[in-house]
């Protein structure tokens, strides 16, 4: 099996590497396309995070308590979010671009 990654950067937060999928979820969840590559003016990141929160809230759900699960790893997306989330707080607010490759 293939991992591929996608990185996030900014001038004001280490790059962030991320399974390809859970980026590209995340990306959706915040109105972007799939792409392979793109950016996010600075002017539209305070939109961005605001979706990314609001998805992630309203996707919230419980670990599962099944004992044949009891020793998988389970990482839900509002864990696997949260680092884009501080990510995309900084660049917020110090007014910085995000790009992703």
């Amino acid at each position: 099996m293939l991992l591929t990654f996608t990185i996030f950067s900014t001038d004001v937060y280490a790059d962030i590497t991320m399974f390809k999928g859970d980026a590209l979820t995340l990306l959706k969840m915040m109105g972007y396309s799939a792409a392979e590559t793109g950016d996010i003016p600075a002017a539209d990141v305070p939109q961005a995070l605001s979706r990314l929160t609001a998805a992630i809230d309203a996707k919230k759900i419980s670990l599962p308590v099944n004992d044949e699960d009891a020793n998988e790893s389970w990482v839900s997306m509002a864990n696997r979010g949260l680092p884009l989330i501080n990510f995309f707080t900084d660049a917020a607010k110090t007014g910085c671009g995000v790009m992703w490759r």
